[in-house]
């Protein structure tokens, strides 16, 4: 038989005709061969996976058929979910019993691939999570929890939230109280100009709030000296005399302009003078 016409195994030189071969990369080997240089070798016995063998594959790791069990209880993984651990394949039942958390509410086993919900470190079945008022599912609406308990928004407000006392809507969050009443933060208003005054310094008057410029423009006396309002709401501190008030540095002599905080003055009509200047009159 001529050279061209002999079929070999590439690696042995063995006549391959009328026996079983694989192919490689377009050559030809005798199953022995193949086995010893190309077999994956088995995570489950350490024996070589050979050619009349299924090789079972996992993240560049391989198995026989029969070796691809649960390292716990030894049942077969083969078209069955299993979840890994530690280099260590697992049944779903295995690896939920030793590693899954425990539901909070039933204490059965939450298992691999199952919805769950998750809050400071406590697990819940999605079915198990519930309001603790309506008792239905929460889910991945919002909810707020209340000592041991956790409620959907609409029964937290039914049940706890006050009623703010200018839109009458509930009070999730924050809040004011004015005269020992509820006010969302963006409902306490100037009763003047509508600015919130939540952190800010005010004033009342007839049970009605207002910022200090409006309480100022609306109901505080006017200087004499230059006709702006006083007021000691923000510590202004001011001179009265005859019924007229004037900001302590608007309370000069009118001719020379001398500040007559603490000094003496004479009045000339509706002018105040300080002595210099009145007896010079």
């Amino acid at each position: 038989m001529s050279t061209s016409e002999r079929f070999d195994c590439h690696y042995c030189k063995d006549s391959l005709l009328g026996k079983k071969y694989i192919m490689k990369e377009d050559t030809q080997y005798c199953t022995k061969c193949y086995e010893n240089l190309f077999a994956n070798c088995c995570e489950g016995c350490s024996s070589p996976i050979g050619c009349n063998c299924k090789d079972l594959s996992y993240k560049d790791r391989h198995w026989h058929e029969q070796c691809f069990k649960c390292a716990k209880c030894s049942r077969s993984l083969v078209e069955k979910a299993f979840a890994a651990k530690d280099d260590l394949l697992l049944c779903t039942e295995c690896y939920a019993n030793d590693y899954s958390s425990k539901c909070n509410t039933c204490k059965k086993t939450i298992m691999p691939g199952s919805r769950k919900m998750e809050y400071k470190g406590n697990s819940w079945h999605e079915t198990c999570f519930l309001c603790h008022r309506c008792q239905q599912p929460i889910g991945t609406k919002s909810f707020i929890p209340k000592d041991t308990g956790y409620f959907c928004v609409p029964c937290f407000e039914k049940q706890f939230a006050y009623q703010c006392c200018a839109c009458k809507k509930a009070i999730t969050t924050g809040g004011v109280t004015y005269q020992e009443k509820p006010w969302h933060r963006e409902c306490f208003l100037c009763i003047g100009c509508k600015k919130q005054l939540s952190g800010q310094r005010f004033t009342s008057r007839e049970n009605y709030p207002y910022c200090l410029e409006c309480f100022s423009n609306l109901y505080a006396k006017k200087c004499v000296g230059c006709t702006k309002p006083i007021t000691s709401l923000a510590g202004a501190k001011y001179i009265s005399f005859e019924e007229r008030q004037w900001h302590s540095e608007c309370f000069t002599c009118m001719q020379c302009s001398m500040s007559l905080v603490g000094r003496g003055f004479l009045t000339q009509r509706d002018n105040i003078l300080c002595t210099d200047c009145g007896r010079e009159k």
